[in-house]
């Protein structure tokens, strides 16, 4: 799956990068399935080592267009984990006290402490990809924007901070399919939004957005990763395999006990 790691100071075209790819799993989605519920328990397994060992910890952000999949790719891949050590952390239109802010300040509330698994439900990156296609901040301001977010996450880090980025990778095609579902489907009519169509129309000027974005911030300590998306099997086999070869090079053990146990008699 290191083929949809982009390299730090390579140049991102989205137009290279195939959102129906599925060249890295040979076999077929019964098969990926069967292997996705193997990571599962893997995850579940080296979540709960890095909450005992409480040295480490590990964010997670994900983005996408609209329907490009960050709730299922949460709930599918994360389904086995405890959650006392697992948050996952939204970030919707930001409040008159985040305004208030600088555009990191909620972000940086919300990062994992030792031993914590956290996800990003859209993160910082929106200060460079909304503000930017509707003009929100001058090109000055999120220009500058690249340089501040990378000198955060390489202090976050230096604090000890594992980081993963994926930009889960749809088609313009294969968002007007899940649109359409949320209006057909009884039950996922509650997802759909009127504004997601004025969003749609953006499509060009969010494809150079985040071009742009994750050529500036993929860096050797926080990685983007450009996940094939179209196939949510696919996808959800990525992001599992990317983040357990992360845990496990991690080299977690549990800690001793500071008793010697075996004088223990419980009576």
């Amino acid at each position: 799956m290191e083929k949809y790691r982009v390299k730090p100071d390579s140049r991102v075209d989205l137009n290279d990068w195939d959102p129906d790819d599925k060249s890295g799993y040979r076999g077929d989605k019964g098969e990926a399935e069967d292997e996705l519920t193997v990571l599962i328990q893997k995850l579940s397994d080296l979540q709960e080592l890095l909450y005992a060992e409480h040295k480490n910890k590990l964010l997670v952000i994900l983005q996408a267009m609209d329907t490009g999949g960050k709730d299922g790719t949460i709930h599918h891949v994360f389904q086995g984990v405890n959650p006392q050590g697992v948050r996952v952390a939204n970030f919707k239109v930001p409040t008159q006290e985040e305004r208030d802010h600088d555009f990191l300040w909620r972000e940086h509330k919300q990062t994992p402490g030792n031993g914590e698994i956290v996800i990003f439900n859209r993160s910082h990156y929106e200060g460079v990809l909304i503000e930017r296609v509707h003009r929100l901040v001058p090109p000055e301001v999120w220009r500058e924007r690249y340089i501040e977010i990378n000198h955060w996450e390489h202090m976050l880090a230096n604090e000890g901070t594992k980081i993963v980025k994926f930009y889960l990778n749809i088609s313009r095609d294969e968002q007007k399919r899940r649109l359409e579902a949320r209006l057909d489907e009884p039950k996922k009519q509650w997802k759909f939004n009127a504004a997601d169509l004025k969003e749609r129309e953006l499509w060009p000027e969010y494809m150079k957005a985040y071009a742009d974005a994750i050529t500036a911030t993929s860096t050797e300590r926080a990685p983007w990763y450009i996940v094939p998306a179209n196939h949510k099997w696919y996808r959800n086999l990525v992001v599992s395999t990317v983040i357990v070869k992360l845990l496990e090079e991690l080299h977690m053990s549990y800690p001793r006990p500071d008793l010697d146990l075996d004088k223990i008699v419980i009576k």
